[in-house]
């Protein structure tokens, strides 16, 4: 029997730039005795591999059983699913977990969450988590925007998504690259809900 974790939380990787925030926040989730339901685009392994020169092993017990070496996890704290797998929690309305991230979301998978594609299990279970009026996070990291990208931020913020853009401050005097991963996955965090010390809340630098 798995462990009570104190959330269910679905979090999803696709092909944006950006995996630096997805790491960080996959191991903050894990700190947080989250119990993490990731799912992965075949462009988003292409991108872990590019970016933080990570290579995830193929099929979902290979995969899960890497990122929970890879992030000191407990056993069954990551669960990973293939785009297909239609019979998996994130899939149903009656299972799914109530809260699912993006990070990072590309255009093209906003676009199809948009339009309620569901051709994949990343758009299905964002579907999911709409549908029974969850909290869904988006982060794209794109440049310049179009119209188009625009369009589809703005009918989903009417849904109630929340888009968070992965666009770091620099009020807390950045000295890294993992300070500006920091401030975008604390940012994250706070909208989860979620006890995070990352970045220190604004203001209480001067008090």
């Amino acid at each position: 029997m798995l462990k009570s974790f104190t959330r269910e939380i679905t979090l999803a990787l696709t092909g944006a730039s950006g995996m630096p925030y997805a790491l960080t926040l996959l191991k903050t989730l894990v700190s947080a005795d989250c119990r993490i339901h990731l799912l992965m685009s075949s462009a988003a392994r292409v991108v872990l591999k590019t970016e933080n020169n990570l290579t995830i092993p193929a099929g979902p017990q290979a995969a899960a059983d890497f990122l929970i070496e890879h992030c000191s996890a407990k056993v069954g704290q990551i669960v990973c699913y293939g785009k297909d797998e239609w019979f998996s929690p994130v899939a149903s309305g009656s299972a799914a977990p109530k809260t699912m991230v993006v990070c990072p979301c590309s255009m093209g998978t906003l676009s199809a969450i948009t339009s309620g594609a569901s051709d994949n299990l990343i758009e299905r279970a964002a579907d999911v988590v709409i549908k029974e009026k969850g909290q869904l996070i988006l982060v794209p990291r794109e440049m310049p925007l179009s119209v188009i990208h625009l369009e589809n931020m703005t009918r989903l913020a009417k849904l109630g998504v929340t888009i968070m853009p992965a666009s770091p401050g620099y009020y807390h005097q950045p000295q890294s690259i993992e300070d500006l991963v920091n401030f975008v996955v604390a940012r994250i965090l706070d909208h989860l809900s979620i006890a995070q010390d990352l970045i220190e809340p604004w203001g209480y630098k001067h008090h």
